[in-house]
């Protein structure tokens, strides 16, 4: 499974490991479950996002803002001021080999994570 996801600027890696192991709980899933993660280009700066994902031993893709606009996302996005459809859903869906959401955007505090499969 691929997770998406998205954050606000700043975000810390305590805030995004508490938002997967939310996500994790909520879809009744493990880290072993998880190929990878996925986010856009914009965020491949965020030491908060990249700090977490390496802590849990997996890996991250930013993809550019033309592979996240091939998608049409099922949820409404804030990423519209930057040109973008969205950031979870558009990722998760990119990278994922059956392109079927399991899990629609969901926010946790300042992290939104989208999970396909």
């Amino acid at each position: 499974m691929i997770v998406g996801i998205g954050a606000r600027r700043g975000v810390t890696a305590q805030e995004v490991l508490d938002a997967v192991n939310l996500m994790l709980s909520d879809l009744n899933l493990s880290l072993s479950d998880i190929d990878r993660f996925a986010s856009s280009t914009l965020k491949a700066d965020e030491e908060g996002l990249i700090q977490a994902i390496q802590s849990m031993g997996k890996e991250i893709r930013f993809l550019p803002d033309d592979v996240l606009n091939e998608t049409n996302p099922e949820s409404e996005s804030q990423a519209g001021r930057f040109g973008l459809k969205g950031v979870a859903e558009p990722a998760a869906l990119a990278l994922s080999n059956h392109k079927k959401l399991i899990s629609k955007k969901k926010v946790y505090g300042r992290v939104t994570i989208a999970v396909a499969e």
